[in-house]
Parts: C-alpha cells; structure tokens; sequence
C-alpha cells in the first residue's frame, strides 16, 4: 500500500512538472481578452462617431476639448517629439485622439498603483546599505545623479562577471540555485514554458523542500501567450516555501494601468549574487528554440554588497502588492557600526564562488581605474527617466567610442540629437539593431531611425545571425551599462525596468570585446540600403505618429 501512494505521488509530481502545457492551447487568455478589449474599441468608437455626426453639441464639446488638450500637452514639460505626435492625433481625429491620450498620453501609473509602490520605497529606503561617497570624475557624477533621483548607492568593492549570451549566463545561475540556503528572489517580464523554465523550476522545487524561501514575481502580460492563467496559484501549490504573484494581471478592459508592465530581470540568491540583463526565463535565450534565428543577449552577475540593492528593488514591488508583506530586514545583512552592511563576507564568499566557474567570457575584478558598482531602477511613477539620462550621459561623455545594442531604436529628439552629435565630434558610436526582427511595425520604425544616424557619422549594424536582444552600452574602455532597458519610448518611459551601471573593472572590456565580435557578424548598414519609395517614406512618417504607442 505504501509503495502504490508512493508511485502514485511520483506521478502526480511528474505531470505537475510538465506544466500542464496542454493548458496554454485550450485557454489562451491573450486571445480573450485581445478579442474584449478590441470589440469594447469598436463599440466606443461606433457610439463615439454616431453621437459625434448626429449631434452638434457633442461635436462643439469634443473640438473643445481636443483643443484644451492640445493646450496641456504644448505646456508640459516633456520631450518635443512626444508632444508633437499627439498634437496631429488629437486635431486629426479627435473622436479617437482625446480618448487615446487620457488613456496612454500621460504614461503614468494609477492613483493605487502610485501609493502603494511609494509606499513600500519608502519603508524599504531605510534599510539600503549607505554605499560608498561619489568621487570625483565621470563617474562620481553619474553616481550623484543615480543615488538622488533612483534612489540606490554606488558601492566600490564586489565583482562584476559579464555574459555575452544567454546560455553562458543560464549555467551560473543554475550553480547559484544549486547553492542557494536561505532565499531565491526571482523577477521577470517572461515565463514561458519550456527546458529553461522547466530546469529552473525543478531546482526552485528542490531547495523550497530543503527549506529555502523562493519568491517569484512575472509580468503577466509578458507571460500571456505562454503560460496558463493563474500560474502563481500553481507555483505556490508545489510548496509551502514557494510564494509568487503576477504583476498588473492582464484583464479584458481598455485601461491605463494595463500600460504600465514589468519589464525587469533579476535574481538574487541568499544576498550573495544578482544576475540581471536582457534574459528571460524562455527558450530561446539560452538558444534552445530558434524563432528568429539565434538569439543574441547579454547579462551580468554581481557579488558584494550591490547586491543588497536588488533586493530592496525586489522587495519594493512585493511589498506593494503581496498582502503577505515581507521584514526585508531579514534578508539582508546586520548594519555596522556607521550604518554600512555587513556585506564583506557576502563579496568574499560571493568571489570564491566566481573563480569556480572560470570563463574566458565571464570578466570580473579589477580593471583600469577604481571599481564602481551602481545598480539602479526605473519606474513611471516619477516624472524621471533615469534610464534615459544615463544613456545619454554616456554618450555625451564618451571621447573615443561608443557602442549601443538595442533590439529597438526608436528615438526621441534629444537622444537623436546626443547620438548624432557624438559622431560629428569624432566619436566612433556603433548601434546594433537585429537582423530579423521579432515585430515587423517596430522594425520598420527602427529602421526609420537609419538615416539621420548615417548622415551625422553613425554606424549602424544588423545582426545578420538573427535577433538581438541586448540592452547594453559601453563607452571609452572606461564605463558600461547592462539591463533590461531598451531605447524605445515603452522601456524608457512606461514600464519599470532595472539596470547597473559599472566602470574600473575588467567587465567593462569583456562588454566591448564581445561588441567587436558581434559587428564581424553583422551587416553595416549604409544610405543605400535605406532607400525608399514616396510610399514606403509616407508609410514610415505615419507610423512615427504612433511610436509612444508600440
């Protein structure tokens, strides 16, 4: 008897390790809720248009208030580019434009939303370590800039291991698993299914039942084609020690809050190291399903004190939404006297831990200069795009080179403006935008960006062996920025996302050896190939009206 429930345990636990994928074919609530959304569209705009045609006043009231909307947006302090496009949407069409820009034009949070983040950031403020005072210099001035307005110091001990592909990072993060004996801290955009999923869920599984506390967070829009409703009920079913929740859960109505997605990566295992970057938890970031091609991406892993600032960040979205709130206190070291954590064993244990698993990619230690660790978030609470400004500090800076990898280009006026400019001084700036791309309209917006940027010197490559999905920049042998952030309005402006930015250590040349490596794989891109018909540039100039929203 024993034996038969023993068996039929091991089966039961065998079919819940399959993830039920069955599910995901049965039950696809994107396309659910895509259908809701768009028939709730059209029946606002057929009732928008008739009361709009049959009655003046109704007509007189949306002209005036289109034009009082025209007025705000003029007035508002926001980029010059943004603004236009909503100007021509508004007085083009005003039946849709003034809906469109009270729904998406403000790009910020709800009410509720707003509160309870704040909330939460300003419990977990208090118990960031005090980091290390901002020297003087480049990177002093980013650290200012990073600690008052992101909030998190900048630390100057710990390491800094750089992957150049998904698969490299994926094994360290299984050996961070594997070792893990207190907490697992795992957040992420996408989910999917799959022998990434399914590898790291197993070790989840396994040290929750050694007694480890495993705490997951995933967007579930991001996750919405490729798992089952309700996922975080079924993690938290496997056990106890397994807690999770979706951010924003997607639901069947034309709706602000739906805007505003997380977008970060990180996990942080027992305070010891953080990984983060452009990396999913799916297949084809470790090149074990090829949709467009192979799959280019980068990623970091830190160790040392910095890595009590992912935490907090964690801990400021869970915080915010779990009603099983969490004493962040526990999962980070004992303050010293002074206020500093007690971080030196974690970096000390933490750097043992590095040199076990050599790689000629994985660069760490010591470089030219003194070490700088900055993590740092992004968050469309504030009227702040950090993430935005350290590029452009980056590239304002930069004296020799500078080389950007971004899945999607579409700029802003004053990031055009700082990249065009970097190339008319002298500096060699390389963008690398994918070869195959993942979504053909923002494709065809990025490409848009092509020809300013060769005009003014700029140097632009597709990586021909598929899709590139970096977020990384590196400037002068000096300084480097590895997240989860992208150069396109969505990223910078309306989802929370997360980043470090580092310099003095041997990273940051592993971050421009392997960009030298890409470019031998890519196709420079001149004005020839951006050559188009009137039709195919009036195509480009409409869709550029509609960039704050793809």
């Amino acid at each position: 008897m024993k034996k038969m429930n023993k068996r039929r345990k091991e089966r039961i636990e065998r079919n819940i390790l399959r993830d039920r994928h069955y599910k995901v074919l049965i039950y696809n609530r994107f396309i659910i809720t895509l259908l809701l959304v768009l028939l709730q569209i059209v029946v606002y705009a057929l009732i928008l248009v008739h009361y709009y045609n049959g009655f003046r006043g109704v007509m007189i009231t949306i002209d005036i208030l289109a034009l009082v909307c025209v007025l705000y947006i003029i007035n508002r302090n926001e980029k010059p580019s943004s603004k236009l496009n909503w100007v021509i949407m508004i007085l083009a069409a005003p039946v849709f434009g003034v809906p469109m820009y009270l729904l998406f034009g403000e790009g910020r949070p709800t009410y509720i939303m707003n509160r309870k983040i704040t909330a939460a950031k300003r419990v977990n403020v208090k118990l960031l370590s005090e980091g290390d005072a901002a020297q003087g210099g480049r990177d002093g001035e980013t650290s200012r800039y990073l600690s008052r307005y992101a909030g998190y110091p900048a630390f100057r001990e710990g390491d800094v291991t750089y992957y150049p592909s998904g698969k490299e990072m994926f094994a360290d993060m299984l050996a961070a698993l594997d070792g893990a004996e207190k907490f697992i801290l795992a957040e992420y955009f996408i989910i999917a299914g799959g022998v990434m999923w399914d590898e790291f869920r197993e070790r989840l599984l396994k040290k929750a039942r050694e007694g480890v506390k495993v705490l997951v967070i995933y967007d579930d829009v991001g996750s919405l084609f490729v798992l089952p409703p309700k996922y975080d009920k079924y993690l938290e079913y496997l056990h106890p020690n397994i807690r999770c929740f979706r951010f924003n859960p997607a639901v069947p109505v034309f709706t602000m809050r739906m805007n505003n997605r997380d977008h970060r990566k990180i996990l942080v295992v027992d305070g010891k190291a953080a990984f983060t970057g452009g990396i999913n938890l799916a297949d084809e970031y470790i090149d074990a399903k090829r949709r467009f091609g192979y799959w280019k991406d980068t990623g970091v892993r830190i160790t040392g004190p910095a890595v009590h600032s992912f935490t907090v960040m964690f801990f400021n979205l869970w915080n915010a939404f779990r009603k099983d709130k969490e004493d962040v206190s526990k999962f980070l070291p004992a303050p010293e006297k002074g206020g500093k954590t007690a971080s030196s064993s974690g970096a000390e244990e933490g750097g043992e831990k590095a040199e076990e698993i050599p790689s000629e990619e994985k660069c760490g230690g010591q470089g030219s200069g003194e070490l700088l660790i900055h993590p740092y978030d992004d968050s469309p609470l504030d009227k702040e795009s950090v993430g935005e400004t350290v590029y452009l500090d980056i590239i304002n800076r930069a004296s020799d080179y500078v080389y950007i990898f971004t899945p999607y280009l579409i700029l802003d006026d004053f990031m055009r403006a700082a990249i065009c400019n970097a190339a008319k001084r002298g500096v060699d700036v390389r963008i690398v935008t994918p070869g195959i791309p993942d979504k053909k309209t923002v494709f065809r917006l990025t490409r848009s960006n092509y020809g300013p940027l060769l005009r003014a010197g700029v140097k632009i490559y597709e990586y021909t062996p598929g899709f590139i999905h970096a977020k990384s920049m590196v400037s002068d042998d000096k300084c480097a920025v590895v997240g989860s952030i992208n150069l396109d309005y969505r990223s910078l402006y309306l989802h929370f996302e997360n980043a470090v930015y580092f310099s003095g250590c041997d990273a940051v040349k592993a971050v421009k050896e392997d960009g030298e490596r890409t470019f031998a794989d890519c196709k420079c891109i001149s004005l020839d190939d951006t050559r188009q018909s009137f039709f195919g540039r009036l195509v480009d100039a409409v869709l550029r009206v509609f960039e704050t929203l793809v």
